[in-house]
């Protein structure tokens, strides 16, 4: 019972965040438009300045760790192409079609829900493996997802394209930024003058709350439809799929001796998918069934992840 509660204050109020900003827009005290405005402010202020944070007062050794990179791409990545694979050769959907719901089974909302999830977890380490799941999913999962995608009836020489505009995009994200800045002020060992370390702090601790929030708020009109199908095998595959791959990958292929971060890559597969979902894929057509897979997937984790939660708390990993 006591291990129950434990779980339950960390997964309750991560899930209550969700929930209030999902109420509060539904009874019209927000309008979908305002979770666009907060989104923009979590995603290019307050998110880089929490990762900046995390990065640049931790030393180097502790933060450029080449297993957890490798592991954690090697566990999305075999999702990925298990999710191409089933979708494409077996259900015989498009490649636009196949790449959304392996975008769905392999990429994790690691900022919006799996840095909150973790924090209350892990404590300080949640930055560090934040920062090197925004690596892995920015420069590699995203960028090849979105290039299978655009495959699709296009020239032959699109994919190319693709990536390159992808990378032109990473150059100009603010929370690229943040990730190198705390990079360089780790490998140099400085640090920033007391006032604006203090006013980046202020940015770093609104990020939490306000991406929860803007969640909840976001899945107000979404609709589960068509449960049966693709919502349910994308949901499966990434409650269920996602972790056991991680789990297999840091148990049997690549070894991360740290056990925290161990543990933040198996959270890290358990999380539902991006926030930015539906509007990677409503270019091809595919916005309601994304949007509905996220709102499945979303609202299911907060019991699979509770679940996960659990079980650690019992078996160290």
């Amino acid at each position: 019972m006591n291990s129950t509660l434990h779980i339950l204050g960390i997964t309750g109020p991560i899930y209550l965040a969700i929930a209030l900003g999902y109420v509060f827009t539904r009874q019209g005290m927000f309008v979908k438009s305002d979770m666009q405005v907060f989104g923009k402010f979590t995603l290019n202020l307050a998110l880089p300045a929490l990762l900046f944070n995390a990065l640049s007062q931790r030393r180097i050794g502790e933060i450029l760790n080449g297993y957890y990179l490798l592991a954690y791409a090697l566990g999305s990545f075999a999702v990925a192409l298990l999710g191409l694979f089933w979708a494409r050769k077996v259900k015989g959907h498009s490649l636009s079609y196949s790449s959304m719901m392996a975008m769905g089974m392999s990429c994790p909302n690691s900022g919006f829900v799996g840095y909150p999830i973790m924090l209350l977890t892990l404590g300080p380490v949640a930055g560090v493996a934040l920062a090197l799941n925004m690596v892995v999913e920015n420069l590699l999962m995203i960028p090849f997802l979105l290039a299978v995608a655009d495959a699709q009836g296009g020239p032959s020489g699109q994919w190319k394209q693709v990536i390159v505009q992808t990378l032109k995009n990473l150059a100009k994200n603010p929370m690229i930024w943040g990730i190198t800045g705390g990079f360089v002020f780790s490998w140099f060992d400085l640090a920033l003058s007391a006032p604006l370390a203090r006013t980046v702090n202020l940015f770093a601790q609104a990020s939490m709350v306000l991406s929860l929030f803007v969640i909840g708020g976001s899945l107000v009109g979404l609709k589960a439809e068509g449960l049966k199908g693709t919502v349910t095998q994308i949901t499966l595959g990434k409650l269920f799929l996602h972790p056991l791959a991680m789990f297999l990958v840091l148990s049997w292929v690549v070894p991360v001796a740290d056990p925290a971060l161990r543990t933040a890559a198996l959270l890290s597969g358990a999380l539902p998918m991006l926030g930015i979902f539906t509007i990677l894929n409503q270019r091809h057509g595919h916005g309601a069934i994304s949007a509905a897979a996220l709102l499945l997937t979303t609202v299911v984790s907060f019991f699979t992840l509770s679940g996960v939660l659990l079980v650690l708390q019992h078996h160290a990993f």
